[in-house]
């Protein structure tokens, strides 16, 4: 599994002015984040994972490798840089989880009975609401 303390080490952040409303602060402070992960060149990651990251997160990554995650909600740059760095690694966790085969199953006789007499019960309805003319 990834280690965390060496994929913080491979992550680039950068600071740029945050768009919408808040005053002078917006027009003063760069509190947008934009944290950038080279899938490609990780070194914390296995050839096996970055297989899995690049055919999951396909859509998110750019041309050059790149997974960019822009996090701008607060006020401060230093929580917008944790809430990203949050995002991606629950982003990583997410597409890392090997997904449960499915057992196939078999609809128990009772359930085929109760799912028979339901249609036969909806059917006498649909035949009572016809005009006794037809």
């Amino acid at each position: 599994m990834m280690n965390r303390i060496d994929l913080l080490e491979e992550l680039v952040f950068q600071a740029v002015r945050s768009s919408g409303p808040g005053g002078q602060n917006v027009n003063k402070v760069n509190s947008k984040v934009e944290l950038r992960f080279n899938i490609q060149a990780s070194l914390a990651l296995s050839e096996e994972e970055k297989i899995i990251l690049l055919q999951k997160l396909k859509n998110k990554i750019n041309k050059t490798g790149e997974l960019i995650l822009v996090e701008q909600t607060d006020r401060s740059q230093l929580r917008n840089k944790q809430k990203a760095t949050a995002k991606l690694f629950l982003i990583l966790e997410k597409a890392l989880v090997k997904p449960k085969k499915r057992l196939s199953t078999k609809p128990s006789r009772s359930s085929i009975e109760r799912r028979l007499e339901s249609k036969r019960v909806q059917s006498n309805l649909k035949a009572l609401r016809q005009d006794p003319g037809e």
